[in-house]
């Protein structure tokens, strides 16, 4: 049988501070420095917690990148757990002027992609299309574990305010632009308490219940249950020596003449070839017009090559039909504001895979869908071309009539710059949730502390 102190030690009391050892409450207005600890929060945060790797854009690769939307979403929800200005609602457009700020401020910066070029001054994007890179990465040695990456995570905040022109003034005069002021509360980090498994499946949960409230659904066990078995969508496999087979250099031909235009509809048509089986790809670069300047005959064989591949394959939102249902419902009533809330709880479910490709096929849609686009054909509406070649490759439900799919479809095309967003309704619940379960855990780690203690 253990002992008392086995017990003790199994509870990690010696890593609890005692009474003497707790600091004292601190609230985050005190002056001077609520304003920037409210600020070195949030860098450590984005920092630690936002998605960065490898990333492809225009069909090049960028290192250490992560985009503007979930950047946004990070700090969103940040702000809202630690309740640093009370119960104050945050709209998301002050959490990016916060970004613009961090970005102002040199904490990361833009990716230096051909769309970036373009500014002089480079602006922040609440986008999911946008790509970002921290100015400086802290060193992270694993054989220190997490305790060490915390650290150094906050090593490099200091590192960041010594070597900037931040100034606790001018962070209040940031805080004082939004109307935003650091409230009497103590700072509570639910994400250091919690483990991650956690969050997400109360993220899933919640985004689950959300739904369930705005889209009225018969059957809630076949949402859980199809969540459960979302469907792999399988992508066009790449050869270990890719390097040296001629599929590489019919990929870097089209690449390269993507890189040497500026234009948005061919940049978002080359970001989709990266879902195309490598033949298709071969069959692009062979057939390239003899006249590269002719970008009429490059787009229309793009897009015939791209509507070609989605019109054969499995519908990237072939899961949850009862939710396509009831989201063109609320279009059909003309309840706009929530069927958007609804796609973005319903686009949130989907694997990151898919939600991927999804993403740059609605934003190439979009894009090709404008009317001072390139005329994709002469007696029909670039809009209504592209609703008609792509409607199966996002929805095929045999339950939802075909008015009801373009009413969807095309809701989807209107809206792909907020789909992708996190609702901020969403971040609130879960922040509720998660302080809840956090309360609980202080207790219960308590109680067993007095337990033990009592023993001993």
């Amino acid at each position: 049988m253990a002992t008392v102190r086995e017990k003790a030690a199994a509870l990690n009391l010696s890593a609890l501070p005692g009474p003497a050892q707790r600091p004292p409450g601190f609230s985050v207005a005190q002056k001077p420095f609520g304003a920037t600890y409210v600020w070195s929060s949030i860098i450590n945060t984005l920092q630690t917690q936002v998605e960065v790797k490898k990333r492809r854009h225009h069909l090049k690769r960028h290192n250490d990148c992560f985009v503007g939307s979930e950047a946004v979403d990070v700090i969103f929800s940040h702000l809202i757990q630690n309740k640093y200005f009370g119960d104050v609602d945050i709209p998301r457009a002050k959490v990016v002027r916060v970004c613009q700020a961090l970005m102002d401020y040199k904490v990361f910066e833009a990716v230096p992609t051909r769309v970036f070029r373009k500014d002089k001054k480079p602006t922040f994007e609440d986008s999911s299309c946008s790509l970002y890179r921290f100015t400086t990465i802290p060193k992270q040695d694993s054989q220190f574990g997490k305790e060490n990456k915390l650290h150094s995570s906050s090593s490099y905040t200091d590192a960041l305010f010594k070597s900037s022109d931040i100034k606790s003034a001018s962070l209040e005069d940031l805080w004082e632009n939004l109307s935003l002021k650091p409230a009497n509360s103590p700072h509570v980090n639910i994400s250091a308490a919690l483990s991650p498994q956690v969050i997400n499946e109360v993220w899933q949960e919640e985004t689950i219940a959300r739904l369930l409230q705005l889209v009225d659904l018969p059957l809630l066990d076949s949402l859980l249950k199809q969540q459960e078995v979302i469907p792999k969508v399988s992508q066009p496999k790449r050869q270990p020596d890719l390097v040296n087979n001629s599929n590489y250099l019919d990929r870097g031909i089209l690449k390269a003449y993507g890189d040497s235009q500026e234009d948005e509809w061919l940049s978002a048509a080359t970001d989709c070839l990266e879902y195309l089986p490598d033949q298709m790809v071969v069959d692009i670069s062979r057939n390239f017009p003899e006249q590269p300047d002719r970008i009429d005959l490059v787009k229309e064989l793009l897009f015939n090559a791209i509507g070609k591949y989605y019109s054969s394959r499995e519908p990237l939102l072939n899961h949850l039909c009862d939710v396509h249902n009831g989201i063109a419902e609320l279009l059909v009533n003309g309840k706009t504001e929530i069927a958007l809330e609804a796609t973005q709880l319903f686009l949130k479910l989907l694997d990151s895979q898919n939600r991927e490709e999804f993403r740059r096929l609605l934003y190439f849609m979009a894009v090709a869908a404008h009317p001072s686009e390139f005329k994709l054909q002469e007696e029909s509406d670039n809009r209504m071309v592209v609703k008609r070649i792509f409607s199966k490759a996002v929805v095929d439900n045999k339950n939802l009539s075909k008015g009801k799919t373009d009413l969807l479809v095309l809701f989807l095309m209107d809206h792909q710059k907020d789909v992708f967003k996190i609702p901020g309704t969403l971040h609130k619940i879960v922040s509720v949730k998660l302080m809840a379960f956090r309360r609980e855990e202080i207790q219960t780690q308590a109680q067993d502390i007095l337990f033990v203690r009592e023993l001993i």
